[in-house]
C-alpha cells in the first residue's frame, strides 16, 4: 500500500463517518397526465442508484430567487457526500441532472422529507467520496 493509498483510505473513513443521514437517489420515469383529476403526477421510479447513509449539507448561504411559471421560487444549494465505495446499479447507468435525491432520515429533523434534484456529479479516483450537487426548489 502507498502513502498515497492509506491517505485516501484514511480521508474515505473520515468522510464516512460524518455521514449522519439517509437518502435515496433515483431517476423517475416521465410525468403521466390523470385524466380523472386533471394533475399531472410523477411518473414511476426507472433506476435507484443508491439507497443508505449520506452527508446533506447547504453548499451555500445564498439563495438563488427564480421564476418558474407564474411563481417565485427559491433554489437552494446543497452537497450530497456518499461512500466513495459506492457500485453502480446493475444497469451501468450513472445519476444525471435532473435525476431526484430524497432525505428519507436525517439527525436534523427537518431536512427528513427534503426532496433535491441533481444538479451535476463530481467523479475522481482521488476523492475521499463520492459527491453530487443538488438544488431544493421550495
Amino acid at each position: 500500500m502507498t502513502a498515497l493509498d492509506a491517505a485516501l483510505a484514511a480521508g474515505r473513513r473520515e468522510a464516512e463517518a460524518l455521514m449522519v443521514d439517509t437518502i435515496s437517489l433515483y431517476r423517475l420515469g416521465p410525468d403521466i397526465f390523470d385524466r380523472d383529476t386533471g394533475m399531472t403526477v410523477p411518473g414511476a421510479v426507472l433506476v435507484t442508484f443508491y439507497t443508505g447513509k449520506a452527508r446533506v449539507k447547504p453548499a451555500q448561504l445564498a439563495v438563488s430567487e427564480v421564476q418558474a411559471g407564474e411563481e417565485e421560487v427559491r433554489l437552494r444549494q446543497y452537497r450530497i457526500t456518499l461512500p466513495f465505495g459506492t457500485e453502480p446499479p446493475a444497469a451501468g447507468e450513472r445519476p444525471k441532472p435532473g435525476d431526484v435525491v430524497d432525505v428519507t432520515a436525517s439527525a436534523d429533523p427537518r431536512m427528513a422529507g427534503m426532496r433535491l434534484w441533481v444538479q451535476s456529479v463530481q467523479y475522481s479516483a482521488t476523492a475521499t467520496a463520492w459527491r453530487i450537487i443538488a438544488e431544493d426548489r421550495s
